[in-house]
């Protein structure tokens, strides 16, 4: 995700996975550094972390619970990766070794693994996808898994880092979305198969609810729609979220909701001709809420809190760096039957919309 903010720059944010800390590339034009933001202090403060030279506007960042940031650059075929942390008045850079990846594809960093300590990035192969973990590790960037097929997204589906959603399309099928258990050498499990032909992606997921969103053309359009990791019911494609005029896409779910996956507040950006809103929606609710996002939001970036408020970033000329808060509207929230206790990642048979659950995987207890 990228967007351009006032002063130019095309620049994107990441949060950690504890809310901590943000990272993006500030500055404009050909003079792109890193600069770190502090979200859990009474107030966010940036740091730049600037170093000898300037950054490519396609650098990722990423950042860790404990501060540092890390930094992916492209050198070519070959993938670099460093760590970043502020030396009082001066950039300290830990690098921690390269990858050589085949042009099959753009390699990427996955979003913040839910420990906040390790991260991964997906590597394209020719005929598979390769998962490596590139810090965290005690010997620099190492494989840890091989995926057949071309994997795109990245969704973690439970806290310890250990299952992966992934999307994959295999000998030229539709894209199904597929868990990958690196536990276990990367084992991968069917987790979306709504239709025998459909396109089934992962959007978000929440581990503590197992409430899933998911993209699929199931229905006749691509359309956003909701099940429950292991439930019982087929995935629904509510109305509120078709907007014909405008692109839907979540970027946020509230946690701590334990097996109340119908009351969980989720964030979306919404995409139209006037730019982009904020909207919130639960499944209960059936009504997706707009909103205007603060000026010089970063679109797409934003955490829920325990306590149930919607925190997303923002810079402007008059802030430079600032946090908006928003609580979710009210909605009435039913409290539904709880399901099943969670069980060990098990593979069950493909089913069509109309029969059965969303499913495949349920959460590791």
């Amino acid at each position: 995700m990228t967007v351009r903010v006032n002063d130019g720059a095309t620049v994107g944010m990441t949060i950690s996975a504890d809310g901590a800390y943000a990272a993006r590339l500030a500055g404009g034009g050909e003079a792109l550094f890193p600069e770190r933001w502090t979200l859990d202090g009474p107030e966010p403060y940036a740091v730049p972390l600037p170093l000898h030279q300037p950054e490519e506007a396609d650098t990722e960042l990423l950042p860790l619970a404990d501060g540092r940031v890390l930094v992916h650059r492209r050198a070519g075929e070959r993938q670099m990766f460093s760590l970043l942390y502020p030396t009082g008045p001066g950039t300290g850079e830990l690098p921690l070794g390269g990858i050589e990846s085949p042009a099959a594809g753009p390699v990427r960093l996955l979003p913040p693994a839910p420990d906040g300590r390790r991260a991964y990035a997906l590597v394209p192969g020719g005929s598979s996808t390769a998962i490596w973990l590139v810090a965290g590790g005690a010997f620099g960037p190492e494989p840890v898994a091989e995926v057949p097929g071309r994997c795109s997204g990245g969704v973690w589906l439970d806290r310890t880092g250990q299952l992966l959603g992934l999307d994959r399309q295999s000998d030229g099928g539709p894209t199904k979305a597929v868990a990958v258990d690196l536990a276990r050498a990367g084992e991968v499990s069917p987790l979306l198969q709504i239709a025998e032909d459909s396109d089934d992606r992962l959007l978000v997921a929440a581990p503590d609810s197992g409430l899933l969103v998911v993209r699929s053309n199931a229905p006749g359009e691509d359309r956003i729609g909701w099940g429950v990791l292991g439930g019982s019911r087929p995935v629904r494609f509510p109305d509120c979220l078709r907007l014909p005029d405008r692109t839907v896409t979540p970027f946020a779910v509230q946690p701590g909701q334990v097996l109340l996956p119908e009351s969980c507040a989720v964030a979306f950006r919404v995409d139209g001709s006037e730019g982009s809103r904020l909207g919130v929606w639960r499944p209960s609710g059936r009504q997706l809420h707009q909103r205007p996002a603060p000026e010089g939001w970063f679109p797409g970036a934003g955490r829920w809190s325990d306590a149930g408020a919607l925190h997303v970033p923002y810079a402007n000329g008059a802030v430079p760096c600032g946090v908006a808060v928003f609580d979710a509207p009210a909605d009435p929230s039913p409290t539904p039957p709880p399901p099943p206790p969670p069980t060990r990642p098990a593979a069950c048979r493909p089913v069509p919309l109309q029969q059965a659950p969303l499913g495949g995987v349920r959460l590791a207890g």
